[in-house]
């Protein structure tokens, strides 16, 4: 009897599972715009995961975000439209990949630098045990 329920219980979580996940829907008049969506919210990213795009990500921001590009992509915006107003509102950081400039020189040479700063100590300290 208990196997039953067990395998019952089973069955019961398989075929309900995909009622679990979230999924944001969109009603696209077409293709191209439901294109322009998956590949605008690739390139952004969540302000709150901060490794994910807000593609990826179910924070409530993430969705707000997306939200705000489904609306402008309804509005008949374009994609440089659309990433300017983002930018202007959240920053350079709201974009995947930063463009390079004077002000986002640390985002791009920020890891280079601190691996170097970390091999160099870690060689000092090796030189430093060898004399002792």
């Amino acid at each position: 009897m208990i196997n039953k329920l067990k395998g019952l219980f089973i069955l019961i979580c398989l075929f309900t599972s995909p009622a679990w996940c979230a999924q944001d829907t969109y009603h696209w008049r077409s293709t191209d715009e439901s294109t322009r969506f998956k590949i605008l919210t690739s390139e952004l990213r969540c302000l709150v995961c901060q490794n994910q795009t807000i593609a990826e990500s179910n924070a409530p921001l993430a969705n707000d975000l997306r939200e705000q590009v489904f609306k402008k992509i309804q509005q008949g915006e374009s994609n440089k439209q659309i990433i300017d107003y983002l930018v202007v509102r959240y920053g350079d950081y709201i974009l995947y990949r930063p463009p390079f400039r004077s002000s986002t020189l640390l985002l791009w040479f920020g890891p280079f630098l601190l691996l170097g700063f970390g091999l160099f100590f870690l060689i000092y300290l090796v030189s430093k045990n060898k004399r002792d």
